[in-house]
């Protein structure tokens, strides 16, 4: 009797916060996971605690070049690759009053060309897999513009778009999609006003349960909830209300022939 191999997996953003938790949830099942982190020292930790498990491709995903590579690499050691999670990404804060540009550019180079890089490199290896599958982390900020995540959200919205439309054009390999909207949750990127009950392992041990039914989108929407309560209440700052176009106070200034 043929036993079934272990399923491959390719988890991007794998040193810290959902990432490492998902990591964990992963391996606990007894798959294969491939681990991508611009740090090494957390993915030797998990290679040595799942010995024959891991296979290590570190680097700069920012890097189309070195993506290519860890394609190459994955495609060495296994030949295929069942299902890849896009996690890996960043959050910089924006100063209205001091608007600098080159945050956005980082930003969008970090979440969103990317993860296009990712996805590149994932596809011909997810055609040859198992019941191949793509999962990718969006944001719940692409639902309401929030003050000071410009950045962050032009990337989360540039992503969400272009999830959606590859889930269109990957329909014909039979590659399945989730897009996972996790929220406000305590990790490092988010800097919640007050405490949160859902920490990193818990939202991985949800999302990794969730993700066996293959559901087109998870939201967490009860994570960002806690965090939008208290904007209103902030001196000198608009008042946001969910599902309400933002009123001016004055009339528009009309432009002078």
């Amino acid at each position: 009797m043929s036993l079934t191999p272990p399923r491959r997996y390719w988890l991007t953003g794998a040193s810290n916060g959902i990432g490492a938790a998902l990591a964990e949830e992963i391996l606990k099942s007894g798959a294969h996971l491939a681990v991508s982190s611009r740090s090494m020292a957390p993915l030797k930790a998990l290679s040595q605690r799942y010995p024959g498990q891991v296979l290590m491709v570190a680097g700069d995903l920012t890097n189309g070049q070195r993506v290519r590579e860890i394609g190459e690499q994955i495609a060495k050691e296994w030949g295929s690759l069942d299902t890849m999670i896009l996690n890996a990404g960043t959050c910089e804060y924006v100063n209205a009053n001091q608007f600098d540009s080159s945050i956005i550019e980082h930003i969008v180079r970090t979440n969103l060309l990317a993860s296009s890089y990712c996805i590149a490199a994932a596809r011909p290896l997810l055609r040859a897999g198992t019941a191949p599958y793509l999962v990718s982390m969006a944001s719940s900020v692409t639902w309401l513009p929030l003050p000071r995540v410009e950045s962050y959200g032009d990337s989360r919205a540039g992503l969400r778009h272009l999830l959606e439309s590859t889930r269109i054009d990957m329909a014909a390999d039979n590659i399945e999609m989730t897009v996972v909207s996790p929220g406000f949750i305590d990790t490092p990127l988010d800097e919640a006003p007050i405490h949160l009950n859902w920490s990193a392992g818990k939202v991985a041990r949800y999302l990794f349960d969730r993700l066996r039914y293959r559901p087109l989108e998870i939201s967490l929407p009860e994570l960002i909830m806690p965090v939008l309560w208290p904007l209103p209440q902030k001196p000198r700052q608009p008042a946001l209300a969910i599902g309400t176009r933002m009123a001016r106070s004055k009339p528009p200034i009309e432009d002078l022939p």
